[in-house]
């Protein structure tokens, strides 16, 4: 049996996971972040284990973290490990404990950054530190990451980075961070353990009609509000071609062995069917996306407005951006024009590769019931920014969850939290893979 990591990193990353869930980062887009007390943090634990941390801003308060664990062969290619120190916002009043508590009751860690993703964070500090203890050194060197800005648009974090200091990151060619290596009970027994290779490429919009400006009470077939309600309707009812990635492929058929159905990729939807609630892990990126969330228009109930705005959530495939453009110029027609408001690229990385077999040796290691399967996330993480730099991504937080978890509910949901052993699985998945990169 491999060296074990030690018995005080299983505390470690429980209270490190805490602590950071008690510093409110909350990011409500605009600049509206201060992530500089959790990146002191950070900084300050890597600093205790003789780990040299370099902390980076482009704009006041938005904290990133770098630092580097050299491996013992220098030939080596470098891996990434990275994961962003912000947090969606949430209101008090909606949960069972308060979100940035960071209350441990009953075997649970709660708070808003529980799974979205201080846990990682806090596995990432109690592995390399009990390395310092134990005199472990990595083959490859690691080079760590802790970022700002990732739940808006990344400027002032992995963008920055990867931008203005390439340099802190010469000679990674992998990364991991968010969100893999996840329990998925199938309810007959099952466990999934999928391991995210690819991304879908971020196309946030804004729609904009316009038109004739007048008096509520008068005839009006240049109404802007008219125009983009018919654009954001027909965005709202399309229905996106099925479009197969080499991931989601890899996805199917390793699924459909599992269950041990024949892998007709000619009727997914059917194989899909034929999944169960295993077709979660799929169903979300079979397809290009686009979903109106916001609208803005108007001033008074009697004032037709010359001008109307509105959002739209749109997600492509690798190899789908032209045919979603294509397919918006359609939907939105002549009268209304569309522009991203932010836009990052999709991901696609090989499940053929050593990292990814040590990734599921080391999941398979501390789950031996458990079957890993390769997955496309449906949203996006700081590997797109990374992704400029050459760098390929992998989703690779480990956690070992109970039945009647929803781990999906936890992203961005009221009472986020994460069981303690999910935690200590994690430690010990994350440092035996880490060890044999």
């Amino acid at each position: 049996m491999a060296e074990q990591i030690d018995g005080p990193a299983l505390d470690e990353v429980v209270t490190f996971t805490s602590d950071l869930i008690r510093i409110d980062t909350t990011n409500r887009g605009g600049g509206d972040c201060h992530e500089r007390p959790a990146a002191e943090y950070a900084a300050a634990r890597l600093a205790e284990a003789g780990i040299e941390p370099t902390l980076l801003e482009r704009a006041k308060g938005r904290t990133n973290v770098v630092a580097r664990v050299e491996g013992t062969d220098p030939s080596a290619d470098a891996l990434l490990l990275h994961g962003h120190l912000d947090v969606v916002p949430a209101a008090a009043v909606d949960w069972s404990v308060h979100p940035f508590s960071g209350e441990i009751r009953d075997g649970v860690v709660w708070g808003r950054g529980a799974v979205d993703m201080k846990n990682m964070d806090a596995m990432i500090l109690a592995v390399v530190r009990a390395w310092a203890r134990q005199g472990v050194r990595p083959r490859r060197d690691v080079v760590i990451a802790f970022t700002a800005d990732e739940e808006a648009s990344a400027e002032d974090g992995s963008g920055f980075l990867a931008d203005e200091h390439a340099g802190l990151f010469e000679g990674c060619t992998e990364g991991i961070s968010e969100s893999g290596a996840f329990t998925f009970h199938d309810g007959n027994g099952r466990h999934i353990y999928p391991i995210a290779a690819g991304e879908r490429g971020t196309a946030w919009l804004k729609l904009t009609a316009r038109g004739r400006a007048g008096h509520g009470s008068k005839v009006n077939r240049d109404n802007a509000v008219t125009r983009l309600a018919g654009a954001v309707a027909r965005i709202g009812a399309h229905a996106w071609p099925l479009r197969l990635t080499p991931t989601v492929r890899a996805a199917l058929t390793e699924l459909a062995a599992l269950y041990g159905i024949e892998t007709d990729l000619t009727d997914v939807d059917a194989l899909l069917e034929k999944l169960g609630p295993a077709a979660r892990l799929v169903e979300p990126t079979v397809r290009n996306s686009a979903n109106p969330t916001m609208l803005e228009a108007g001033y008074k109930i009697n004032v037709i407005p010359g001008e109307a705005v509105a959002h739209v959530d749109g997600r492509y495939l690798p190899g789908g951006e032209e045919e979603f453009r294509d397919t918006l110029d359609r939907l939105t027609g002549p009268d209304v024009a569309w522009e991203f408001h932010h836009r990052e690229v999709a991901l696609e990385s090989p499940v053929d590769s050593a990292t990814f077999a040590r990734m599921r040796a080391a999941v398979e290691e501390f789950a031996p019931e458990g079957h890993v399967v390769p997955y496309c996330m449906s949203g996006g993480t700081d590997a797109k920014q990374f992704s400029r730099l050459g760098i390929t991504g992998y989703g690779f937080t480990p956690l070992k969850l109970p039945e009647g978890y929803d781990y999906g509910a936890m992203f961005h949901g009221v009472d986020e939290r994460v069981p303690v052993e999910a935690l200590h699985f994690g430690v010990r998945v994350l440092d035996r893979f880490l060890r044999t990169a």
